[in-house]
């Protein structure tokens, strides 16, 4: 919220939460707005920043706003830096101290938490998740809905053969990527391997 208000406050800026489970009270000095009582502000004057960290909540979320024509915003601290190559989709949050270089594309409500980057030529797709720290070096494609957490490291690959962390896959804190991720996988440690199920 502080990233957003800094982003968007004016003189006639409102910012609420929506929760239908707790619509009329209030948190943290904001109100608390049921769905139905925010799709009652006009057309023009409202919009959405989703910033849930499930990437299928959050998806879930973009849909129903863009099927009840709410806009959805982006957050974009101020010191952040984005390489003017970079393709970066709707509702992306890029908290303080996030860098994007050259030729990056990125998918929609993608967030990346404080000190993360992605760098050249990496691809990252719709809902992912960068907790703090994480480095994305150059030639990784991270699928929809991967979550990398708190300081991992993905190894660089190349035009020709680039790293993949594979959909709805999940990467542990501090673990270092050096090979590809299959889809759904859950890795940890250095060098990541696979979470033993028990």
């Amino acid at each position: 919220m502080p990233v957003a208000r800094r982003q968007y406050l004016g003189d006639d800026t409102r910012f609420v939460f929506i929760d239908d489970g707790s619509a009329g009270a209030s948190f943290a000095g904001y109100d608390l707005f049921s769905w139905d009582a925010f799709l009652d502000i006009p057309n023009g004057e409202r919009a959405v920043a989703i910033a849930i960290a499930s990437a299928g909540v959050r998806e879930d979320l973009t849909n129903r706003c863009a099927n009840a024509g709410v806009e959805i915003c982006e957050v974009r601290a101020p010191n952040i830096f984005v390489s003017e190559e970079a393709v970066i989709g709707e509702g992306v949050i890029l908290q303080p101290f996030v860098t994007v270089t050259s030729n990056a594309r990125i998918g929609r409500g993608f967030h990346a938490n404080i000190y993360s980057y992605v760098a050249h030529d990496c691809q990252i797709g719709d809902f992912v998740t960068f907790a703090p720290g994480v480095m994305c070096n150059g030639n990784v494609h991270v699928e929809d809905r991967a979550y990398i957490g708190t300081g991992a490291i993905l190894r660089q690959g190349t035009s020709e053969k680039p790293l993949v962390i594979g959909a709805g896959a999940t990467v542990g804190m501090g673990a270092v990527v050096t090979k590809d991720v299959p889809a759904g996988a859950v890795v940890v440690g250095n060098p990541a391997r696979a979470m033993e199920k028990r």
